[in-house]
């Protein structure tokens, strides 16, 4: 096995939900050259990771008439595809007309997997790791893999007990209450759970104020420290460091289960069964009307106490 390319786009959980995929074929294929295409702040993790030998960036203009019918084609790009032996893609392609174009630039061969994971198939990263079946990889939830890890994040133990927190998500039906976010960070603090709290914020939760909102509700009642707007690859490094994460479905959860950071993630509408971040240190926790805003407080401490 010479060259192999996953080629995924989707949010930051898509990306992290598919590392799984990644780790598998490096394991299998170690002496291959394994590389993604993909959003760049995304695909930068797995290479800060050490899963891939090479990551190129999706958003890019010449790209697009690949996705068009009978188009002319970059032959550059055309190159650079039929250089692999194999792809696995999972873009969103309802009429076909990558997978034409990824024939017309002579890919050898081309392992389609699926652009959106389904409700009560099974976990996200083991609908995504179908394709390989075709190569004889058969991952299962018995084989988690192991943590990510990211060579530049100190190794040090920290003396303090950090409580991360991501209050955001890509929707505000699954965002648990800020006034919640405050009583739980305070109480977990009062009742010596951990030491401080590290808020994570990034565009999300500036653009509707809960950035600012649960700052001002947290900074004078606990001792607080603030990342907003970091690349990916520095929050991943500040995730190594905390002792615990509380997050909703989200791709910062995903990414601190992916770490092996003990992550609790809150659950609404969505089903955790196919959505729940991917670790071994990973605890998922919905309400039973499947609106976030009925979780209590309580039952979150309850849950955070015992992980």
């Amino acid at each position: 096995m010479g060259r192999i390319l996953v080629i995924r786009g989707g949010a930051l959980g898509d990306f992290i939900l598919t590392l799984p995929v990644i780790r598998l074929l490096r394991e299998a294929f170690p002496k291959a050259h394994l590389e993604v295409l993909g959003y760049q702040q995304f695909v930068r993790l797995a290479e800060a990771g050490g899963l891939v030998d090479a990551t190129r960036s999706i958003e890019y203009g010449r790209l697009a008439p690949f996705f068009a019918r009978q188009t002319i084609l970059d032959p550059d790009l055309m190159a650079y595809f039929g250089s692999f032996n194999v792809v696995v893609s999972y873009l969103f392609d309802p009429d076909g007309h990558f997978e034409k174009n990824l024939e017309r630039s002579k890919v050898k061969t081309l392992l389609q997997g699926i652009h959106k994971p389904a409700e009560g198939q099974g976990h996200a990263s083991l609908q995504l790791a179908q394709p390989l079946e075709s190569l004889a990889l058969y991952p299962n939830e018995a084989n988690t893999p192991e943590k990510l890890e990211i060579p530049s994040a100190r190794k040090a133990t920290p003396s303090a007990r950090t409580l991360a927190l991501h209050p955001g998500s890509g929707s505000a039906a699954k965002n648990w209450p800020i006034a919640r976010w405050i009583e739980f960070a305070t109480t977990s603090i009062d009742r010596k759970l951990a030491d401080q709290v590290l808020l994570l914020t990034g565009e999300v939760e500036a653009s509707t104020g809960v950035n600012t909102t649960l700052r001002a509700g947290l900074e004078d009642k606990v001792p607080l420290s603030h990342l907003d707007h970091r690349p990916l690859t520095e929050v991943a490094c500040a995730l190594t460091q905390c002792h615990a994460f509380l997050g909703n479905d989200s791709g910062i959860s995903h990414l601190a289960g992916a770490l092996g950071v003990p992550t609790l993630a809150l659950f609404g509408p969505t089903d955790p069964a196919v959505w729940s971040p991917w670790g071994r240190a990973v605890l998922a926790l919905r309400s039973e009307t499947q609106a976030i805003e009925d979780i209590e407080v309580s039952t979150v401490l309850e849950a955070f106490s015992s992980m």
